[in-house]
């Protein structure tokens, strides 16, 4: 049972810079099943349902080694867009120097 600890990326419905909680989730120990009556998938892994969240990526690890939990750290990825400083409405600026390629 190894637990998961990462960053959230953003939905693709925010426009925000997304969450600063770091989370901390149960990677399956059990395959899902298909229940043959109404054909929902299902697992007896309880552990799926639990979702713990933190404040710092820090808090996430100690807790972790304090319940003597194996994890897998994933680092968040660099935001592009940020770096570059990339807005919407450059595009629409009269001072754009390329032609519209579309």
């Amino acid at each position: 049972m190894t637990a998961r600890i990462y960053l959230p990326a953003p939905s693709a419905t925010q426009s925000g810079p997304g969450s600063d909680m770091w989370r901390l989730d149960f990677e399956p120990e059990l395959p899902r099943s298909i229940e043959p009556l109404m054909g929902w998938t299902s697992s007896a892994d309880m552990r799926q349902q639990i979702r713990l969240k933190f404040a710092t990526k820090e808090e996430a690890i100690a807790y972790a080694e304090r319940n003597g939990l194996p994890y897998r750290l994933e680092e968040p990825k660099p935001n592009l867009a940020a770096r570059r400083g990339a807005s919407y409405s450059d595009n629409f600026k009269t001072s754009r120097i390329g032609l519209w390629t579309h």
